[in-house]
């Protein structure tokens, strides 16, 4: 059986043939040793055919279908065109070598030609690859180096290339810089107190936010110069008159030492980093909010923003987070102690990163790790709604948060809590809203319709039964005159040729 050799070159499709396999024996030890050489491996592998890409567009396209084992419409006509033909009723008399075995089995399944990929073939093609240049004519040095650099670069910035709207690791990076933030802006505002308390300590227990206390001494500068004209400005950075008036007060009487101009400067110089680093937090929280509204939308109405990017942060991207079954995520960040419990034969963690949920906190002390198990079931269906789900809707976070609150009522007050195929019924149809009131808008008015036209049809003798009286009534009055006439004309009238007729001519006879 002879074997034929695809090759995906940064230029085209290239096609072998082997010759001389059955005296090598597929030895693939040979091969290896003869793959250097070029005259040896010429007189074993001979080119069939060549089918050169028609731009860097084609090549990228071509080449990004052989990476998802797809066999394309450009490869199965060079393939069907250089190779021989296969009866149907008979079995193939060769095989084709590829490197990629998804390829080779998709081949198989659209061509039926028959391929392999497996050591001795790999080896082939690293002779083929090795003396590319030499079987291809009319190429320049340097045209193939100079294809595989440009399709590189666009292959590689073709998978990188994600919606820039949802890129997790704007997230995870933001994260990252969140913590690092809290940690330096706490030790920094601990300087700043431990380093103005020399010259001002009583505003340490008037003053206990962070920032605040950074504002403040930044605005104080030197106690000793602080008097009531400078009242009306703390009381704008305190909020509080009284407790304005109070440093005011601890100032006059501080038992703190004095410093020189220059050690306040430095205060104040240190004090307005801590304050540049807090507002930089702030910003930086509402950018991850913002990036969280974009990229876990569902995650982020059900556990919060900052719990969210911390377990994608974990995980190390949505997609690992949505491939996590609920167990794994539910003691996501806890790894240390599940090994610890797991070695020392105790108690496995009950939780991880989502300790830090309100749901946790609220839960009693028997039910946190039922109410765990449950968030993290709720968390993992939400992590996999917004990974694989195009629309950006926050309706299923809201209702699977909506599930979480009557669990925590079920196991304080008993209530029973909806089904979950229930709630993400009515998930869905509050996405799909818009498209469900255009469906519903025409059917409603002729469903009236045809209800009106049915009970003017079945109820033709109820409707009218007062003036077809009167109109008895008048019938008796009239019938010495004219009776025949007097029927065409109620039937006229009264736009009604059945019922009414039958009324008149009850009323003839009457009279």
């Amino acid at each position: 059986m002879s074997l034929y050799l695809l090759y995906e070159s940064a230029s085209g499709y290239a096609l072998f043939n082997c010759h001389g396999i059955d005296e090598i024996g597929q030895n693939t030890e040979a091969v290896r040793n003869s793959v250097e050489d070029l005259t040896r491996f010429g007189k074993v592998v001979q080119l069939v055919g060549f089918n050169p890409f028609d731009s860097a567009l084609d090549a990228l396209n071509q080449i990004n279908a052989v990476s998802e084992g797809q066999m394309t419409d450009e490869l199965q006509n060079f393939l069907e065109a250089n190779l021989p033909k296969v009866k149907e009723t008979k079995k193939a008399k060769f095989s084709l070598g590829v490197a990629e075995p998804k390829l080779g089995s998709h081949i198989l399944e659209v061509t039926k030609i028959p391929c392999q990929s497996n050591e001795f073939v790999l080896e082939l093609l690293r002779g083929v690859r090795l003396h590319i240049d030499r079987f291809i004519e009319n190429l320049k040095p340097g045209d193939l180096e100079k294809a595989q650099l440009g399709l590189g670069h666009s292959y590689s910035r073709a998978k990188v290339k994600f919606n820039v709207n949802r890129v997790d690791n704007m997230v995870i990076q933001a994260i990252f810089l969140l913590d690092t933030l809290d940690k330096d802006v706490n030790s920094f505002s601990m300087r700043v107190r431990e380093w103005y308390s020399w010259h001002f300590p009583e505003l340490v227990k008037i003053v206990n936010d962070n920032y605040l206390y950074a504002k403040v001494a930044k605005y104080v500068d030197n106690k000793s110069e602080l008097s009531e004209d400078k009242l009306p400005g703390l009381i704008d950075l305190v909020g509080d008159e009284d407790k304005a008036k109070e440093i005011v007060e601890a100032a006059k009487a501080s038992m703190g030492q004095d410093l020189s101009p220059v050690d306040l400067i430095n205060v104040k110089l240190f004090a307005q980093r801590v304050m540049d680093l807090a507002e930089y937090r702030k910003k930086l929280y509402d950018y991850l909010v913002a990036k969280m509204s974009d990229i876990a939308p569902n995650l982020a109405a059900l556990i919060g923003e900052v719990v969210g990017a911390r377990l994608i942060s974990h995980a190390g991207s949505l997609t690992n987070l949505a491939k996590c079954p609920s167990s794994t995520l539910q003691i996501l960040g806890a790894e240390k102690a599940l090994f610890r419990a797991l070695k020392t034969r105790g108690n496995t963690p009950k939780y991880g990163l989502i300790f830090h949920s309100s749901f946790i906190g609220r839960a009693s002390a028997r039910n946190k790790g039922r109410m765990a198990r449950y968030l993290a079931n709720k968390c993992s269906i939400a992590s996999r709604i917004d990974c694989f789900l195009d629309k950006n809707t926050t309706a299923f976070g809201d209702k699977l948060r909506e599930q979480v609150e009557e669990r925590l009522d079920f196991y304080d007050k008993g209530v029973a809590p909806r089904k979950n195929i229930d709630v993400m019924k009515v998930a869905i149809g509050n996405v799909d809203n818009e498209e469900m009131d255009v469906d519903e808008i025409p059917t409603e008015p002729s469903a009236k319709k045809s209800k009106k036209k049915k009970s003017a049809e079945m109820d033709v003798d109820e409707a009218p039964t007062e003036p077809s009286v009167k109109k008895s009534k008048k019938s008796k009055s009239k019938v010495d005159s004219v009776a025949n006439g007097e029927e065409k004309q109620t039937a006229v009238t009264n736009g009604d040729g059945t019922g009414k007729k039958k009324k008149s001519r009850k009323s003839v006879q009457d009279s």
